[in-house]
């Protein structure tokens, strides 16, 4: 398992490097802060000044020996808006985004295995044809236009929720339920294939011809053999929900790591941005590690085969 691991962060690692190279280089090509940052009187001595003060007038190999230099000594800069350490805004803001993405993948999980083992217990049958309906249109559904329409319908039109903050049980309502129905269309899908095929297993057939129920069946024999796929799916689901928390926290103003990044490109604040970048980078990086640990314990076909002298 340790090999498998060594493996497995050695190729992670060069997309990691590649992304934040990515973004420092992206971020410098909208332009100089100074014009955002100074007034519009501002002389030229004074936008040189503040260019050379930040940094920003060394070439851009430069400037990134100076980031990768700073990051080896846990230095991120300071946010160019707030004075503030760059690093300590972005682990302020990453708990929310992970709360977030945390409680709407756990809801996900536990609705799609009830629906897609409902589905799956009788295929073609009526439950199966509703959930794959519903699970179809969950997963289609954009999650900017969800979003909108939750809130023009649930918070202006019927005044039921809040329309953004986080105040309150009723504030997480709706950036959830936007988030939650994608996954939860594309989990249902998988655990229904998956429970469908496990189902018509011998062993299946055993267990029930020992008299074992139907609940005991699903739980116990069928549900352990296919949880393998949907783990892995889940995980890349997982993966996506913090990606796509972006756009669902700036639409909710949800103070999370994805809100923080837009504020940061909008006011070309470098070291925030590539703060969140790096710290959200680092966190999928693991979270990929620990789904492949899981699918590996799950499934013994990927694990590495140990080569005896």
């Amino acid at each position: 398992m340790l090999i498998y691991l060594r493996k497995r962060i050695v190729s992670s690692a060069l997309p990691l490097v590649v992304v934040i190279v990515g973004v420092f280089a992206l971020a410098r090509m909208t332009g100089n802060p100074a014009s955002l940052y100074l007034p519009l009187n501002a002389t030229q001595q004074m936008r040189d000044d503040f260019t050379a003060r930040n940094g920003l007038d060394q070439p851009l190999l430069v400037q990134m020996a100076d980031y990768f230099g700073g990051v080896l000594r846990l230095d991120f800069g300071q946010s160019l808006r707030t004075g503030q350490d760059a690093a300590a805004m972005a682990l302020r803001a990453f708990p929310a985004t992970l709360q977030l993405a945390a409680t709407t993948m756990v809801l996900a999980v536990l609705l799609a295995l009830v629906v897609g083992c409902w589905a799956a217990l009788k295929p073609n049958g009526i439950a199966d044809r509703v959930s794959s309906f519903v699970s179809m249109a969950a997963a289609s559904i954009p999650d900017f236009w969800l979003a909108i329409v939750g809130i023009w319908v649930f918070a202006i039109t019927l005044g039921w929720l809040p329309t953004s903050g986080v105040s309150g049980a009723g504030a997480w309502v709706l950036p959830i339920a936007t988030l939650l129905l994608r996954p939860f269309g594309v989990l249902v899908q998988i655990v229904r294939g998956s429970m469908v095929s496990a189902l018509s297993e011998p062993y299946i057939k055993l267990a029930r011809s020992r008299g074992a129920g139907e609940l005991r069946v699903v739980t116990h024999h069928a549900l352990r053999n296919a949880a393998a796929p949907a783990l892995t799916v889940a995980g890349d689901l997982t993966v996506g929900l913090v990606n796509g928390a972006v756009v669902v926290e700036t639409i909710f103003g949800w103070p999370g790591i994805g809100k923080l990044m837009i504020d940061s490109i909008l006011q070309r604040d470098f070291a925030v941005l590539q703060a969140a970048v790096l710290l959200t980078a680092v966190a999928i990086f693991a979270l990929n590690i620990l789904i492949d640990m899981g699918y590996a314990l799950l499934d013994a076909r990927v694990r590495p085969v140990t080569v005896k002298a």
